[in-house]
Parts: structure tokens; sequence; C-alpha cells
């Protein structure tokens, strides 16, 4: 593992410049520098410090996934029914859980609605792609037909409903997930 450039490239994604991490760690800028371009290793506790500034841990760090997947099949989808509230949940991402945000999609048949959620952190989208749907945030709700989209924080109790004839279809996104 090269341990500078991943320091480096995790610098970069946090839109940090080298002095704003000396900053925040309390080092010097050529420290980094000499960390980043592998001149010079930083101690545990040093490295601890800075990998805290840069939003992770030593385990997380060190667990390298070489091979990360970006492609998925059908084969890798999970779908799950709910007869009583009259909904299908398809899990687009095999353990999206563990990621910041969760895609789904929701098939929703006449009359049937998602579970009602209560307040969290995070962001909601969705993307009707079949039928219509109301989207419910507190006491207020907004129609959504096929071809248009939903986008909410959702500081209230919210879920979706299908009050159509036909069944509707959402791919739905939710940021941390909570499907």
């Amino acid at each position: 593992m090269d341990i500078g450039e991943k320091i480096k490239r995790m610098r970069i994604e946090k839109q940090l410049t080298q002095e704003e991490l000396a900053n925040r760690c309390e080092l010097s800028k050529g420290f980094i520098s000499q960390v980043e371009n592998n001149l010079t290793s930083p101690s545990i506790a040093t490295l601890i410090d800075i990998l805290e500034i840069l939003g992770t841990n030593l385990r997380e760090f060190f667990n390298e996934i070489d091979d990360e997947r970006i492609s998925f099949t059908k084969d890798d989808m999970f779908e799950t029914e709910d007869e009583e509230l009259k909904y299908k949940l398809k899990w687009l991402i095999p353990n999206s859980q563990k990621n910041q945000m969760e895609p789904i999609i929701i098939t929703l048949c006449p009359g049937g609605q998602y579970k009602e959620e209560k307040p969290h952190e995070g962001e909601e989208f969705g993307y009707v792609l079949a039928g219509s749907i109301y989207v419910h945030i507190g006491d207020k709700k907004s129609k959504v037909k096929k071809g248009e989209s939903f986008y909410f924080k959702p500081r209230a109790n919210h879920y979706i409903s299908n009050v159509g004839k036909k069944e509707a279809r959402v791919v739905w996104v939710s940021t941390p997930p909570s499907f």
C-alpha cells in the first residue's frame, strides 16, 4: 500500500490543501508533503490524527478493497414484499446500507404505501418510472407523476403512497440508508 499516495488522495477528496491539513493536525506543511511523497513515515499517533481529520480511522484506512465493484446485475439485487401495505422493494446495490446512499426501486400497488418513517438526517430523492404517487411529509402531500421527481430533507414523518388505479414504480435514493 502506498500510504502517502492514499493520504494525498483522501486530502484532495476532502478539498484540503497540505497547509490546511497540517494546521488542523498541528503539523507543518513540509511534514505533510514528505508523508505524501513517502519521504517520511508518521508515527501511529500522528497517522491517527491525520486520518481523523480526513474522516476515517486506521481500520478503514488499511482495509483496502482492490477491486471495488461499480456495476451490478439482476442476480445481485434483492427483493422483498409487504402484502399488507401493498409494496415491493428491490435493492439495486448489494449491501448498500453500508454506503452513504441507498438506491431502491419501490413498486406500489393501487392503494399501496410505503411505511411511514420518522425524521432523520440526510436527504431523499425519487424518480417516478410509472404511475403517480403522493409524497407525504408531515401534514403536507405532493403529487408526483411518471417522469417527475421529488427531493426533500426528511425533517418530519414521511412516506409515499399510490392512490391511483395503476401500479406505480419509483427509483428512490435515501441518505443515509434507511430502507
